[in-house]
Protein backbone atom coordinates (compact mmCIF):
# COMPACT_ATOMS: atom_id res chain seq x y z
CA UNK A 1 0.00 0.00 0.00
CA UNK A 2 2.85 2.32 0.45
CA UNK A 3 4.40 1.90 -2.74
CA UNK A 4 0.66 2.74 -3.99
CA UNK A 5 0.77 5.90 -2.69
CA UNK A 6 3.98 6.66 -2.78
CA UNK A 7 3.86 6.18 -6.88
CA UNK A 8 0.36 8.30 -6.97
CA UNK A 9 2.67 11.16 -4.94
CA UNK A 10 5.02 11.26 -7.48
CA UNK A 11 2.72 11.57 -10.62
CA UNK A 12 0.97 14.02 -8.80
CA UNK A 13 3.88 16.78 -8.39
CA UNK A 14 3.49 17.97 -11.88
CA UNK A 15 3.43 22.23 -12.43
CA UNK A 16 1.31 21.43 -15.08
CA UNK A 17 2.50 23.72 -17.11
CA UNK A 18 5.24 24.15 -19.95
CA UNK A 19 8.77 23.16 -19.12
CA UNK A 20 11.45 24.83 -20.93
CA UNK A 21 13.37 22.08 -22.40
CA UNK A 22 16.86 23.30 -23.85
CA UNK A 23 18.12 20.66 -26.73
CA UNK A 24 21.85 21.19 -26.95
CA UNK A 25 24.35 19.63 -29.35
CA UNK A 26 27.57 21.04 -30.93
CA UNK A 27 27.06 22.42 -34.02
CA UNK A 28 23.28 23.30 -33.25
CA UNK A 29 23.05 23.28 -37.06
CA UNK A 30 20.64 20.76 -37.87
CA UNK A 31 19.35 17.83 -35.11
CA UNK A 32 18.84 20.42 -32.09
CA UNK A 33 17.47 22.84 -34.33
CA UNK A 34 15.30 20.06 -35.74
CA UNK A 35 14.47 18.87 -32.04
CA UNK A 36 13.53 22.06 -31.04
CA UNK A 37 10.93 22.47 -33.56
CA UNK A 38 9.06 19.32 -33.48
CA UNK A 39 8.63 19.68 -29.12
CA UNK A 40 7.67 23.40 -29.99
CA UNK A 41 5.34 22.17 -32.92
CA UNK A 42 4.09 18.60 -31.48
CA UNK A 43 4.63 18.94 -27.63
CA UNK A 44 3.79 22.68 -27.33
CA UNK A 45 1.31 22.22 -24.44
CA UNK A 46 4.03 20.73 -22.23
CA UNK A 47 7.23 22.28 -23.65
CA UNK A 48 8.57 25.37 -24.62
CA UNK A 49 11.78 23.96 -26.30
CA UNK A 50 15.14 26.39 -26.84
CA UNK A 51 18.05 24.82 -28.91
CA UNK A 52 21.84 25.80 -28.49
CA UNK A 53 25.25 24.40 -29.59
CA UNK A 54 29.08 23.99 -27.66
CA UNK A 55 30.51 25.45 -31.02
CA UNK A 56 27.62 26.61 -33.09
CA UNK A 57 27.78 26.79 -36.65
CA UNK A 58 26.24 30.15 -36.86
CA UNK A 59 23.88 29.05 -39.80
CA UNK A 60 20.88 26.18 -39.87
CA UNK A 61 21.27 23.60 -42.28
CA UNK A 62 18.91 24.18 -45.00
CA UNK A 63 17.81 21.01 -45.44
CA UNK A 64 16.92 21.09 -41.55
CA UNK A 65 14.96 23.94 -42.85
CA UNK A 66 13.33 21.70 -45.40
CA UNK A 67 12.25 19.29 -43.03
CA UNK A 68 10.38 22.09 -40.49
CA UNK A 69 9.14 23.66 -43.55
CA UNK A 70 6.67 20.71 -43.78
CA UNK A 71 5.18 21.59 -40.83
CA UNK A 72 5.65 25.07 -40.42
CA UNK A 73 5.63 28.00 -42.76
CA UNK A 74 8.00 29.49 -40.03
CA UNK A 75 11.71 29.08 -40.24
CA UNK A 76 12.99 32.30 -40.14
CA UNK A 77 13.60 32.25 -35.90
CA UNK A 78 15.80 29.90 -36.13
CA UNK A 79 19.37 30.31 -35.61
CA UNK A 80 22.28 28.54 -34.99
CA UNK A 81 23.52 29.78 -30.93
CA UNK A 82 25.94 29.31 -28.40
CA UNK A 83 24.69 27.57 -25.33
CA UNK A 84 25.86 30.58 -22.94
CA UNK A 85 22.94 32.51 -24.05
CA UNK A 86 21.06 30.42 -21.89
CA UNK A 87 23.48 30.53 -18.90
CA UNK A 88 22.99 34.60 -18.86
CA UNK A 89 20.92 36.39 -16.37
CA UNK A 90 17.98 37.28 -18.50
CA UNK A 91 17.91 33.79 -20.04
CA UNK A 92 14.88 31.90 -19.52
CA UNK A 93 15.31 30.03 -16.58
CA UNK A 94 15.40 26.06 -18.07
CA UNK A 95 13.60 22.89 -16.31
CA UNK A 96 15.31 20.50 -19.04
CA UNK A 97 18.70 19.55 -20.48
CA UNK A 98 18.22 17.06 -23.88
CA UNK A 99 21.83 16.26 -25.35
CA UNK A 100 21.28 14.74 -28.91
CA UNK A 101 24.68 14.15 -29.93
CA UNK A 102 25.86 10.87 -31.48
CA UNK A 103 27.97 9.33 -28.87
CA UNK A 104 28.14 5.57 -31.06
CA UNK A 105 30.07 8.31 -33.49
CA UNK A 106 32.74 9.54 -30.56
CA UNK A 107 30.73 13.01 -30.11
CA UNK A 108 31.54 14.89 -27.48
CA UNK A 109 28.00 16.07 -26.07
CA UNK A 110 28.48 19.71 -24.66
CA UNK A 111 26.83 20.24 -20.63
CA UNK A 112 25.35 22.85 -19.46
CA UNK A 113 26.50 23.70 -15.62
CA UNK A 114 24.23 23.63 -13.15
CA UNK A 115 21.96 20.81 -11.86
CA UNK A 116 19.16 20.43 -14.86
CA UNK A 117 17.74 16.86 -15.35
CA UNK A 118 19.71 15.81 -18.56
CA UNK A 119 18.11 13.52 -21.44
CA UNK A 120 19.90 12.20 -24.10
CA UNK A 121 18.88 10.96 -27.08
CA UNK A 122 21.77 10.02 -29.75
CA UNK A 123 21.30 10.67 -33.23
CA UNK A 124 23.42 10.45 -35.63
CA UNK A 125 24.35 13.55 -37.67
CA UNK A 126 22.97 14.24 -40.58
CA UNK A 127 25.34 16.79 -42.14
CA UNK A 128 28.38 14.11 -41.62
CA UNK A 129 26.60 12.06 -44.59
CA UNK A 130 28.87 12.08 -47.88
CA UNK A 131 26.95 11.92 -50.78
CA UNK A 132 24.41 13.37 -53.47
CA UNK A 133 21.75 15.81 -52.12
CA UNK A 134 18.98 12.61 -52.02
CA UNK A 135 21.37 11.11 -50.08
CA UNK A 136 21.77 13.98 -47.76
CA UNK A 137 18.29 14.76 -47.52
CA UNK A 138 17.63 10.80 -46.94
CA UNK A 139 19.61 11.21 -43.89
CA UNK A 140 18.01 14.50 -42.56
CA UNK A 141 14.48 12.81 -43.39
CA UNK A 142 15.60 9.77 -41.38
CA UNK A 143 16.79 12.14 -37.73
CA UNK A 144 13.97 14.55 -38.44
CA UNK A 145 11.25 11.47 -38.27
CA UNK A 146 13.21 9.81 -35.28
CA UNK A 147 12.93 12.85 -33.36
CA UNK A 148 9.31 13.33 -34.31
CA UNK A 149 8.38 9.51 -33.63
CA UNK A 150 10.12 9.97 -30.27
CA UNK A 151 8.19 12.98 -29.38
CA UNK A 152 4.93 11.87 -30.45
CA UNK A 153 4.83 8.48 -28.11
CA UNK A 154 6.07 10.54 -25.20
CA UNK A 155 3.25 13.46 -25.61
CA UNK A 156 0.10 10.68 -25.49
CA UNK A 157 1.24 10.15 -21.71
CA UNK A 158 0.07 12.49 -18.95
CA UNK A 159 2.89 14.78 -18.88
CA UNK A 160 1.71 17.66 -16.97
CA UNK A 161 0.89 14.98 -14.13
CA UNK A 162 5.05 14.16 -13.97
CA UNK A 163 7.42 16.04 -11.72
CA UNK A 164 10.39 17.25 -14.06
CA UNK A 165 12.81 14.96 -12.25
CA UNK A 166 10.30 11.84 -13.54
CA UNK A 167 9.39 13.45 -16.64
CA UNK A 168 13.23 13.42 -17.33
CA UNK A 169 13.84 9.28 -16.41
CA UNK A 170 10.45 9.10 -18.92
CA UNK A 171 12.23 11.01 -21.66
CA UNK A 172 15.51 8.54 -21.19
CA UNK A 173 12.84 5.75 -21.83
CA UNK A 174 12.22 7.16 -25.22
CA UNK A 175 15.55 7.33 -25.90
CA UNK A 176 16.90 5.87 -29.31
CA UNK A 177 17.21 2.04 -29.27
CA UNK A 178 15.55 1.77 -26.07
CA UNK A 179 12.27 0.92 -27.36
Amino acid sequence: MQRESQIVEEHMVGTGGKRNLLVLCTGNSARSIMAEAVFNHFAGRYFKAFSAGSTPTGRVNPLALECIARFSEETSSYRSKDWREFASPDAPTLDLLLTVCDNAAKEVCPLLPGNLPHVHWGFADPTAVNGDIEQARGAFDHCFNAIRSRVEALIHLPLDLYSTKRLARLMEGYAPGKN
